[in-house]
């Protein structure tokens, strides 16, 4: 079984991803940040993530998106900014076809959502500086089973929101 760590738009936040990191670090195979750290490429409390840069990122260095390959499926992983994805994810949806990945992370709207289209399941943790449409700032980890994936939902500070957890068959 493997385990996928995401957490997008920390908005300069240093402490929060280095507690995260700690907290979680043993139990899984990849931490994923989806843009909007405002954090420097060699900025300690960023480094074990693999991160891609935001909107608002401008010193970062980070690539604009990236793919990576956990337990047999492939993510792709961007902020979502270059595609719309504040009024529509069509546009990531076909990027993800064209890349072939079974799951994209992203960002950009601090939205929490997840949802399996064409079977692609597109994933946005929300945000743990400034969250929309919901009060706890929030991250998500992936548990990746093989006939389905597990998404656990927790809040900053550790404590799982039990009710938003999602099965999903891809």
């Amino acid at each position: 079984m493997s385990k996928v760590l995401v957490v997008s738009d920390s908005h300069g936040l240093t402490k929060e991803l280095e507690v995260i990191r700690e907290r979680h670090l043993k139990e899984v195979d990849l931490m994923i940040h989806c843009g909007d750290s405002e954090l420097i490429l060699d900025e300690k409390a960023i480094s074990g993530y693999l991160t891609v840069m935001g909107n608002c990122d401008f010193n970062g260095g980070y690539p604009m998106e990236t793919t990576s390959e956990v337990a047999g499926k492939k993510f792709f992983i961007t902020h979502g900014h270059r595609y719309s994805v504040k009024s529509t994810l069509m546009n990531l949806k076909y990027k993800a076809q064209e890349v072939n990945a079974d799951i994209v992370c992203f960002g950009h709207s601090h939205i929490l959502g997840a949802e399996v289209i064409d079977g692609i399941l597109f994933l946005n943790p929300g945000s743990i500086r400034l969250p929309r449409e919901r009060l706890e700032k929030t991250y998500v980890i992936l548990d990746l089973l093989e006939d389905k994936i597990k998404m656990s939902v927790f809040e900053i500070n550790g404590r799982e929101i039990t009710d938003l957890a999602r099965e999903f068959a891809l």
